[in-house]
């Protein structure tokens, strides 16, 4: 009996420009998959479109068609079975032509397809396979030309993108450049058999007390046999171990059976318990010969959001194995605007650069792709939770059937693809369309419950994220949660601080509210909010060419920043805070101090609010990560470089963090008169599921001086609550009498230290930071790892290391006080290279 065969296609490629008929237009494909902007790179035809202003000189790419083509041989084909080819991912309107006839005809990136070709391919010898790809951007704005009646609205790029199920940055978003690819960007393959098992999947039910999981593992086949006689064996196993076996009948085109596992061991978030992964594989056999076989991974765990009345409004939070979790954690867009750049390497690198920084949760964005399973895999195994959006962003999407359907198809693909992902632990409709509803007045009346009568309406979107999708969740994976939008709560508007989750982007955007009072901006989820600031200097001369650009507000700087008004809003935050520079390296760092400060600010206060009744439950900034190297609001960039924010951010959110502030005093709404008296309060939170002893200290050091003013304040034997918020203490600071200086507390538990905060008077433009009596000195140096010790006789404000290639530090962005040490770890050191620069405030 034959058994399952396959064969990768992905070299003997050649491509060239539709148009262009000539025999010497073909030109070679280093491999497939890929997309045309790399290929013609290879043959020198195009410059690095993410170097100066190269994008500018690549946009010619994005109005062409393109042709690829290979020529291969027929495989050996066993009596019975039949030859399907078999595209992963198209981008994007595709025909697909074998031996000149066409075969395939595709118009949506997230789909895959399955074509039979066994009668196409019966001669033996040579076939050619021919793919054209037809112009996303020009085919778009045909579409929009055919449907006149339809809201053309929304936020970045050309409105016409709505029309075309492409990942929607590709038209350019504020924060990424327009590079319309096109291409084979995923796996093309031969498949040859009879018989195959077509998907595989688990159904998890898990008891309250987890003493007992009940697996049901089911399987679907595909066969053109009509003697179906074939038995399949399941194999349950964990770490090797295995923990069961069943041999079942196919009934039709299904086989199912159920594991019962005792004392079963978890899949739980970062910092909360192991990633535990199970082994489910499924055998296919008829006389004893083996036809195929197909295994995954998969957790036991319950996700919940809970959304229940509370004194605050309605609650919105995530509870993990009957754990509430406070998910901080932030947004994901693409890491390239050329998707087959990315390598499963750095999609690892990525994922646990996050659980280093103690986050827990990461929302794929709906303006790019349904990620690459590697992206899965790393967040199953590092323990990153998946808020997952569908692919629709900022706009009205139209409704005609054609398209309904197709979104239907992809909807429904791409949940049986990541249904066995534990870490994906909610869908959810859009990002931001229900936003473009409210700000453009279309019709929304959450009260009419009637589906058809929304696609009359003006914004017949909500026919898609209120119908079409949570039926395709409920019916591949019924336990999931699904949300029809972000931000959505309940049908009330997009801002309500009360219900659902909320993008806040009133500081930076909007009415430009001072960063310190964020957590006063808050709603009951925060799935986006973010500042800008310029990558590391490595990276900005990566893509300035020439040394007469690098100052900071140069041509070239400008334009790989996307952000709208980002001139006015960087120096609004950087010249109501901090003494401005002219020289490109500080002023580098002055908008990383910046980002850094603010994203404290947003996630130490949101999380304190974790302990008031779940007031908060999570925090997702805006963004993680870069696609191209530019000037943004991640707090990573391109090259992996993090930028101060994420040391701010790692802190805040460590197991158990202190927390120590003064009120807000509004410097500019008081023309700078200085308070007579200042309230701070002292808190410590942690996300650790039992009651913890600890010491909590809290010192008042003198800027000037780096002296004691006052007496510290000391409480011993400190009952630290499990999972929420201990407030320690409030006073009040006489800025009549006492001088200026930093508020400094530190808490320990068993004796060791686990946690400081450092509160300054605002803003730092009017304190002299000057002669600081900062000492970086090395105390230990074995082998690529160094252990520096900083010392300072004065309170020093964000030191922040060097970003070097493959070199990581513990720490940085580091606020430092006299009488506490701090050691930072640095890993990746060759002996003979140069100590890490570095540099902090008013050096």
């Amino acid at each position: 009996m034959a058994s399952y065969a396959q064969y990768i296609i992905s070299s003997g490629w050649s491509f060239k420009d539709s148009e262009d008929q000539s025999p010497e237009a073909w030109l070679p494909v280093s491999t497939v998959p890929s997309v045309v902007q790399q290929d013609l790179q290879a043959n020198g035809k195009l410059k690095d479109p993410f170097i100066g202003f190269n994008e500018l000189s690549a946009r010619w790419v994005n109005e062409k068609s393109w042709t690829y083509r290979n020529v291969f041989q027929k495989p050996t084909i066993p009596a019975g079975s039949s030859i399907f080819i078999v595209f992963d991912g198209l981008d994007t309107f595709a025909k697909v032509k074998l031996d000149g006839r066409v075969i395939l005809e595709s118009d949506n990136m997230f789909l895959a397809h399955r074509v039979d070709v066994t009668e196409a391919l019966d001669t033996e010898g040579d076939h050619t396979i021919e793919i054209e790809f037809d112009c996303a951007l020009l085919r778009a704005r045909e579409l929009r030309n055919q449907y006149p009646d339809h809201e053309w609205v929304g936020f970045n790029g050309d409105p016409a993108r709505l029309s075309v199920r492409k990942a929607q940055y590709h038209w350019g978003w504020d924060w990424g450049p327009v590079l319309m690819t096109a291409g084979i960007w995923k796996e093309v393959r031969l498949e040859v058999y009879s018989t195959r098992i077509s998907d595989l999947w688990t159904e998890v039910d898990l008891d309250d007390g987890h003493s007992n999981a009940h697996i049901t593992a089911t399987a679907e086949v595909e066969t053109s046999d009509t003697n179906n006689s074939y038995t399949a064996t399941f194999t349950l196993s964990l770490q090797g171990q295995e923990i069961g076996t069943e041999v079942v009948s196919l009934e039709g085109d299904v086989a199912k059976t159920t594991f019962d596992v005792q004392d079963p061991s978890l899949w739980w978030p970062n910092g909360y318990g192991d990633q535990t992964l199970y082994d489910i594989s499924v055998s296919l056999k008829r006389d004893e010969g083996q036809i195929h076989q197909v295994a995954k991974k998969f957790g036991i765990r319950t996700a919940e959001v809970i959304q229940q009345p509370d004194k605050h409004g309605k609650s919105f939070f995530f509870r993990i194995n009957g754990v509430d979790i406070f998910c901080g954690g932030a947004c994901w867009i693409p890491a390239d605007s050329l998707l087959t750049n990315i390598t499963s390497d750095r999609y690892r690198k990525w994922i646990e650069l996050m659980a280093a920084g103690h986050q827990v949760m990461i929302r794929v964005w709906g303006g790019g792709i349904y990620e690459d399973e590697s992206f899965y895999q790393a967040c199953d195994e590092v323990g990153i939770m998946v808020w997952q959006d569908f692919m629709f962003g900022c706009g009205n999407y139209p409704t005609w059937p054609e398209l309904l359907e197709s979104i239907e198809k992809e909807a429904e693909y791409n949940l049986r693809r990541l249904r066995h992902h534990p870490s994906i632990v909610i869908w959810v409709g859009n990002n931001e369309d229900y936003q473009v509803q409210e700000q453009r007045g279309l019709t929304y009346n959450y009260e009419d419950k009637d589906p058809d009568s929304w696609l009359k309406t003006d914004f017949p979107a909500r026919y898609i994220y209120e119908h079409i999708l949570p039926r395709a969740v409920k019916k591949i994976i019924p336990s999931i949660y699904y949300h029809p939008g972000s931000p959505w709560g309940d049908g009330k508007i997009t801002s309500d601080p009360t219900v659902g989750d909320m993008h806040q982007w009133n500081v930076w955007h909007g009415t430009q509210e001072k960063y310190q009072i964020f957590d006063t901006l808050g709603g009951r989820f925060n799935s986006e909010f973010g500042m800008e600031a310029f990558p590391h200097i490595a990276t900005i001369d990566h893509f300035v060419e020439n040394e007469a650009d690098k100052y900071p507000q140069s041509h070239v700087l400008d334009f790989h920043n996307k952000a709208d008004g980002h001139e006015r809003r960087i120096a609004t935050y950087l010249v109501e805070n901090l003494r401005t520079a002219t020289d490109l390296e500080t002023y580098v760092y002055l908008t990383q101090v910046v980002q850094a400060e603010t994203m404290m600010f947003g996630y130490r206060g949101w999380r304190r609010q974790w302990g008031d009744e779940r007031h908060c439950g999570g925090a997702l900034l805006w963004q993680l990560n870069d696609c191209w190297p530019t000037i943004s609001w991640a707090i990573v960039d391109y090259f992996l470089r993090p930028k101060p924010a994420f040391y701010a951010v790692s802190r805040v959110l460590k197991p158990v963090a202190i927390g120590v502030r003064r009120e807000h005093h509004d410097w500019s709404v008081s023309h700078a008169v200085p308070p007579k008296a200042s309230k701070y309060e002292l808190w410590v939170v942690s996300s650790l599921r039992k009651e913890q002893t600890g010491q909590v200290e809290l010192r008042f050091i003198s800027i000037k001086t780096g002296l004691e003013i006052r007496e510290a304040v000391v409480h011993e034997d400190v009952t630290i609550a499990p999972n929420g918020t201990t407030n320690i203490l409030d006073g009040v600071i006489d800025n009549e009498v006492d001088e200026p200086h930093v508020l400094a507390a530190r808490v320990w538990i068993g004796g060791e230290l686990v946690a400081r905060d450092v509160d300054w008077p605002q803003p730092f433009k009017y304190l002299d930071l000057s002669d600081r009596g900062l000492v970086v000195t090395t105390i230990s140096d074995v082998e690529d790892e160094q252990i520096l010790e900083l010392r300072t006789s004065k309170p020093v404000k964000c030191l922040v290391f060097e970003e070097r290639e493959n070199v990581r530090v513990s720490d940085s962005a580091i606020d430092i006080v006299p009488g506490d040490d701090q050691f930072v770890t640095v890993k990746g050191l060759k002996p003979g290279d140069a100590p890490l620069k570095y540099k902090f405030l008013g050096q």
